[in-house]
């Protein structure tokens, strides 16, 4: 059963409904009822949180998705009995499509963190990532699907250009990315492989990949991690 409390009560209730979970009017009513809590609250309001409901959690199995908020930032924080995971999701969870990196460190019991890895696949990828790799791994997974919606908008913008209507040019683009994306991952083949399987010498492929590279895009994907990391 799923158990859910939001300060919103109205959305809250009209989400159960249309989901199939059980809306709670309290954290009380929440943690009174649940075994496996999931923190889906902003960051900024997460200290408050475990300070209000410190013994309530306590034996219970805590699971962080909110970023920044890993293992060694909850720990101090709760019960010595409270068990915590931390997981980083990615939007394309919602199509089943996402990357659900789980952080090495964690408290969970062997077989409950086995049943939460089980469920968190039917979302997409899931990942077990050494500590100190989370921030960048979940820079790249997290916010790289940002990235490449600009990419598509970029795309669809040259699309329109020359004619194409927008919403068929988003549709393709994003159609071309997700097929370029399986055959990397289906074949294994190194991407710089792939790029040059569709440059033709003296082609127009290439001459498009030339004018990317004086435009700097390696070096603009570079930099954006570097921002984020920074």
């Amino acid at each position: 059963d799923i158990y859910a409390y939001a300060p919103h009560q109205d959305k809250l209730r009209k989400n159960a409904e249309a989901i199939g979970f059980t809306a709670c009017g309290s954290m009380e009513e929440l943690l009174g009822a649940a075994d496996t809590v999931v923190m889906a609250c902003k960051p900024y309001q997460i200290e408050a949180v475990l300070e209000e409901n410190r013994g309530a959690l306590a034996g219970k199995a805590l699971i962080s998705i909110a970023a920044g908020w890993d293992y060694a930032r909850y720990e101090p924080m709760v019960d010595e009995r409270t068990r915590v995971q931390f997981i980083m999701p990615n939007t394309p969870a919602m199509v089943g499509e996402g990357v659900m990196l789980f952080e090495e460190t964690n408290s969970l019991e062997a077989e409950e963190r086995q049943e939460l890895m089980d469920m968190f696949s039917a979302l997409g990828l899931v990942e077990e990532i050494p500590t100190h790799l989370m921030g960048i791994v979940g820079t790249l997974t997290g916010c790289g699907p940002a990235f490449i919606d600009l990419v598509i908008e970029a795309l669809g913008d040259a699309g329109v250009k020359y004619g194409v209507p927008r919403a068929q040019a988003y549709a393709l683009v994003s159609q071309m990315i997700l097929g370029n994306a399986k055959l990397q991952l289906e074949t294994g083949e190194h991407p710089g492989v792939l790029k040059d399987n569709v440059c033709s010498p003296a082609g127009t492929t290439i001459r498009g990949v030339a004018a990317l590279e004086r435009a700097g895009l390696r070096a603009a994907f570079l930099d954006a991690v570097d921002g984020i990391m920074e």
